[in-house]
């Protein structure tokens, strides 16, 4: 019987992180494929998966010989694998008994999404930004960082906030512009006909070019609240901070320049893009001088 879904996942250096993910994609007793993509890790999470599921038949793990960078593995990922849905989940997610199912009825019950998101929970089981979000447009991301995000239920329409994860939680799937490629679901059609991922995107941002991509492509972007996920930020980046904060700012100034070059003066987007590598050198210093794993806050 062929498999409806096939659960991607991306691995670099995520030391027994690996194993629970896989663990918990068991436990759900779902019938997926899993397809693990290693990119070339120097610890021994493979090892350990192998130790722990080297007889289970739906698992297949791809060796890179390089780390390649997220956007080009879910690539081969999604060549590698054969279900009509995708679900691109991080090594360092814990899904629910029923988070793939409820992902799946809502992609089947709204035939024009492109994409569906989980809710992604912290350790202690409150709500993590990322999983519904707006698309952090340069206005907006200066309303964040500037705080003016506050007077947004006085003049939603002029400072709105691109994060959404603290609005009232409905108790179905709802629409949105973006949710997170922690745990993201879509039909291999949507995929393909939108072209994601841009392997131009190292690490981060790739999963907001996507849901860019689905909606110009006329696809809808769900958040499912049903489908919940626990996530543990910063698994496969925690020795390397200012590396994932260079790709991420990277990947800022690659999503900008792809979606709001011609929206904005080209001054402004000049400002724009300081502003960015600015943030990038104050963050990076913060990481530094105090140790923080990458992953605890949102950009």
């Amino acid at each position: 019987m062929q498999q409806l879904v096939s659960v991607v996942i991306v691995n670099f250096n995520a030391g027994p992180g690996l194993v629970d993910c896989v663990a918990s994609i068991v436990a759900a007793c779902y019938p997926a494929q899993i397809v693990v993509v290693d990119n070339d890790s120097q610890d021994d999470s493979i090892e350990r998966l192998t130790a722990a599921f080297g007889t289970l038949e739906a698992l297949h793990i791809v060796r890179n010989d390089a780390n390649l960078g997220f956007s080009r593995a879910c690539n081969i990922g999604a060549r590698r694998s054969s279900a009509p849905y995708l679900l691109f989940l991080n090594p360092d997610c814990l899904i629910y008994p029923d988070t793939i199912s409820s992902l799946v009825q809502a992609l089947e019950k709204h035939p024009d999404a492109g994409v569906a998101g989980g809710m992604l929970l912290n350790p202690d089981g409150s709500e993590q930004a990322g999983g519904r979000r707006a698309v952090p447009t340069p206005w907006r991301v200066l309303v964040r960082i500037s705080g003016l995000f506050h007077l947004k239920h006085r003049y939603p329409g002029i400072f709105s906030d691109y994060l959404l994860h603290q609005e009232p939680l409905a108790d179905h799937e709802m629409e949105v512009e973006a949710t997170s490629g922690a745990c993201m679901m879509m039909p291999r059609k949507a995929m393909e006909a939108a072209g994601c991922f841009d392997e131009e995107y190292f690490l981060h941002v790739e999963d907001l070019d996507c849901c860019t991509r689905m909606r110009e492509k006329g696809f809808k972007v769900l958040f499912v609240p049903g489908a919940k996920v626990m996530h543990r930020k910063g698994v496969c980046g925690r020795d390397r901070p200012v590396f994932v904060e260079w790709h991420k700012h990277r990947g800022l100034v690659r999503f900008y320049g792809k979606y709001f070059r011609r929206q904005y003066p080209g001054l402004l987007m000049a400002l724009v893009f300081g502003g960015v590598w600015a943030h990038f050198l104050v963050v990076a210093a913060l990481r530094l001088l105090r140790g923080k794993s990458p992953g605890d806050g949102e950009a």
